[in-house]
């Protein structure tokens, strides 16, 4: 392998694409996608999911493509494609095999196959290998070589970039092992920690959002238990947290692709080895009940049908990422108990919103006055920044602020309005 090896990001979503623009800095590299038309977004400088900036886009040297043949001569493969569940919350293994098919035809000795996409201990050289070896007639630790370095993207973070991270690796082989260091030195000023070998880095990885999961499970429980003792689970956390060890995690919706997903990874292999994995299950089911449980809280601040505003949708803040949001839940529970409903999100695509969740968005939020309710479910900028007084003008008198998040714990409301508050 040459000391400025030819590199390929299979897969240019929010793991993907920074991590492309990263490596273009000091790597000949190509990012391919499936999409065409992501491609052609991309080429025109636009980053649907916000997370590189048209400027930085348009000033990188990455090569872009959606058609295969470009990924002939390619020494390393990063694959960065997604790792969903399916309906009945199994891993979704299909986009990394379908991956491993393409990437398979073209690999030619020496190569490198990284994989970055989060999956449960044992996948990439299980499972990953025998599908590049049938897609490429090569044999895998002879002919090509695997690795792993977990990604550790957080949408909408502009601290914590795949730039300035520690990132974890893990070859096939000491050599294969050191020539990742080397080039994911040349990209962070985090550092590298090299692991024990591949399946402990995916178990690294698939253990960090399954612990964030479980600690914001506990949070959400215990706001449960709160509210039927009529206190705020916001007021007795900001008491909680003087204490000097005691960990600051705040309850809600928990979805997107990371958190809301992985621990289901660990919780397969788990139940396929024997082991009930009762405290990941359990955590989910939880976070995974959140919905229909605001719900319902804010319904019984209703009196009959009443007319709601929604606010927000995607996953998360200030990202327009609507995979596995969880405010859906809140949205259809609302409605199956007789409300009408509207939702309006600055940062989310309607088209998007209605093919996944059959939920017209709202255009803007000028036609709104009267309301009964208004819920803040994501706090988007632009919803943090609400006054007393412009929630006034969408509120009948005597209407409810549902505030899900506790963004505007510190507003004033105007006389007359109520509030509501996990």
């Amino acid at each position: 392998m040459s000391d400025t090896p030819r590199l390929s990001v299979i897969g240019l979503g929010y793991v993907g694409l920074p991590l492309a623009v990263a490596l273009a800095r000091r790597f000949p590299v190509l990012g391919f996608d499936v999409d065409a038309g992501r491609i052609a977004e991309l080429e025109a400088g636009e980053d649907r999911t916000g997370e590189v900036a048209t400027a930085a886009l348009r000033a990188s040297s990455l090569r872009l493509a959606s058609d295969e043949a470009a990924l002939d001569g390619t020494e390393v493969f990063i694959v960065t494609v997604p790792t969903p569940v399916d309906a009945a919350n199994r891993p979704d293994l299909g986009p990394v095999r379908s991956a491993c098919a393409t990437v398979g035809r073209h690999l030619s000795p020496g190569a490198v196959v990284v994989f970055e996409s989060t999956v449960y201990p044992g996948v990439t050289e299980d499972m990953c290998g025998p599908d590049l070896e049938a897609a490429s007639g090569l044999v895998c630790g002879r002919d090509f070589f695997l690795g792993y370095s977990p990604e550790r993207i957080n949408p909408g973070d502009r601290t914590h970039t795949v730039d300035r991270i520690v990132k974890v690796v893990a070859g096939q082989t000491p050599e294969v092992t050191e020539r990742l260091v080397a080039i994911y030195e040349a990209v962070t000023s985090g550092g590298v920690f090299v692991a024990r070998d591949i399946k402990t880095a995916e178990a690294a990885k698939v253990i960090e959002n399954a612990q964030r999961d479980i600690n914001i499970a506990f949070v959400n429980e215990v706001a449960m238990i709160f509210q039927r003792l009529g206190l705020s689970a916001y007021d007795v956390l900001e008491a909680a947290a003087t204490k000097w060890n005691f960990l600051e995690f705040t309850p809600g919706l928990v979805g997107g692709h990371c958190i809301g997903v992985d621990p289901y990874y660990l919780a397969h292999r788990a139940q396929e080895l024997g082991h009930d994995p009762a405290v990941i299950l359990s955590g989910r089911r939880i976070n995974d009940s959140m919905g229909a449980f605001l719900a319902d809280r804010i319904a019984d601040q209703l009196a009959g049908p009443s007319d709601v505003l929604v606010l927000g949708l995607t996953f998360k803040e200030n990202v327009p990422d609507l995979r596995n949001s969880k405010v859906v839940d809140v949205v259809s529970g609302l409605a199956a108990r007789g409300h009408r409903v509207a939702v309006h999100d600055p940062l989310a695509d309607a088209a998007e919103a209605r093919a996944l969740y059959d939920i017209e968005l709202e255009t803007g939020l000028d036609r709104f006055s009267g309301l009964d309710a208004v819920v803040g479910a994501v706090p988007h900028d632009l919803y943090r920044d609400f006054t007393g007084e412009r929630l006034r003008q969408l509120l009948r008198p005597g209407g409810l602020v549902a505030d899900i998040k506790g963004m505007w714990r510190g507003l004033e409301l105007p006389s007359g309005l109520r509030r509501w508050q996990l």
